[in-house]
């Protein structure tokens, strides 16, 4: 019987695809791994250490929309952590690139938030 084990990628839509190319590239330390173009739609995938991102752009999508996790479809997305040191090592790094995020939470589980250009949520997160 077939399982899930893994999931090959996610795609967000963005407003501005050159725009979240750079943010995820300067962020999250991605790289922009193939462009693509159809009818009406441009994506770029970008690569981190094992893990694809799909940022797609669509000619029909309102410039000035922005994301909403109240919304039916994608709540966030969260970064595996090793540990706390990870994770203050990922806020030093968005502080130097003048990138706003949450302070860490308290165990049991540490987490801190980051949103991109769209307001989506990206999460750092390790176990307590």
């Amino acid at each position: 019987m077939p399982t899930v084990n893994a999931i090959s990628h996610v795609s967000l839509t963005v407003t501005d695809l050159e725009s979240s190319v750079d943010w995820y590239t300067r962020a999250l330390k991605m790289k922009r791994v193939r462009d693509m173009t159809g009818d009406g739609w441009k994506r770029t995938l970008m690569l981190g250490d094992g893990v694809m991102l799909g940022l797609q752009q669509h000619d029909s999508t309102d410039s000035a929309d922005r994301f909403s996790e109240t919304r039916v479809g994608l709540d966030h997305l969260s970064i595996a952590c090793a540990d706390r040191g990870e994770i203050e090592s990922w806020l030093a790094d968005l502080d130097s690139l003048g990138v706003a995020h949450s302070p860490i939470s308290a165990p049991p589980a540490n987490v801190a938030t980051v949103k991109d250009p769209d307001g989506i949520a990206i999460e750092f997160f390790a176990q307590g």
